[in-house]
């Protein structure tokens, strides 16, 4: 119960076609302070039934469901939709997740130290909406982590630990340190959610952190090789220079 003064409790809506995710989501949510589940929803045209009548704040919604997926739970939605935690077992809709702006994504089974972590992540975003803090422009909130295939599991890397992401057919092969993760996604795809200041696309294949440069050389034809410090090199083409921004690495076009 909320004394005078306190700030309103969060409203959240559960969504998912299996009822004992939807229990465990609904005990989860009942140890977190200032939350008030309003509603759930056992498939997608439901949830978009009783998230239009209900207006919840935050839906934690399940991307696999027979009759709706939760894609198209938000599609349909709009700009009516709320906040969103995509809630799945498999980990091939991260990306997409980020795309669309969603504010996190759980993966099945949902561990109690996970979800308390990724919750306070969200709070923490919708207090500051509370505050009157402006929205980012479409485009402008680009990826922190990335959720990457790792053996029998998957693991967040933060983008500032990537050194370089480089194609690979349908796969990417994501850098970071002493590892290599391979993910099913594109460099283009990657490249729309990188924030700009920090990754540089240096040619069609590959992205590089600019901070994970070494060294910059002049190379053939007006163009440089970029060295890293496992002494990996990557071309910077003529092409993404022209598309690129110089200046941050203080070169002269």
């Amino acid at each position: 119960m909320t004394g005078p003064g306190s700030p309103a409790p969060i409203r959240v809506v559960v969504v998912d076609d299996e009822r004992p995710a939807r229990a465990k989501l609904r005990r989860l949510l009942g140890d977190e302070p200032g939350v008030e589940i309003v509603g759930e929803a056992d498939s997608g045209r439901r949830a978009v039934e009783v998230i239009r009548s209900l207006e919840p704040d935050l839906a934690f919604l399940d991307v696999q469901m027979p009759d709706m997926d939760g894609f198209a739970v938000v599609a349909a939605l709009g700009e009516s939709s709320p906040a969103i935690v995509f809630v799945t077992a498999h980990d091939d809709f991260a990306m997409r997740a980020f795309e669309i702006h969603a504010m996190s994504y759980l993966l099945k089974p949902v561990g109690p130290a996970r979800f308390r972590e990724t919750f306070a992540r969200v709070r923490a975003r919708l207090d500051r909406r509370e505050d009157g803090a402006p929205p980012a422009p479409a485009g402008a909130e680009y990826v922190e982590r990335l959720l990457l295939p790792d053996g029998d599991r998957s693991v967040f890397v933060r983008v500032d630990t990537v050194d370089r992401i480089e194609a690979d057919r349908n796969y990417v092969v994501v850098h970071a340190g002493d590892r290599k993760y391979r993910l099913r996604s594109t460099i283009d795809r990657l490249s729309s959610r990188l924030d700009p200041s920090r990754f540089l696309r240096a040619n069609r294949s590959t992205i590089v952190r600019i901070d994970a440069i070494a060294e910059v050389q002049p190379w053939f034809h007006g163009e440089y090789r970029l060295r890293f410090a496992d002494g990996a090199g990557v071309v910077w083409t003529r092409t993404y220079i022209e598309r690129s921004p110089a200046s941050v690495l203080g070169l002269r076009r």
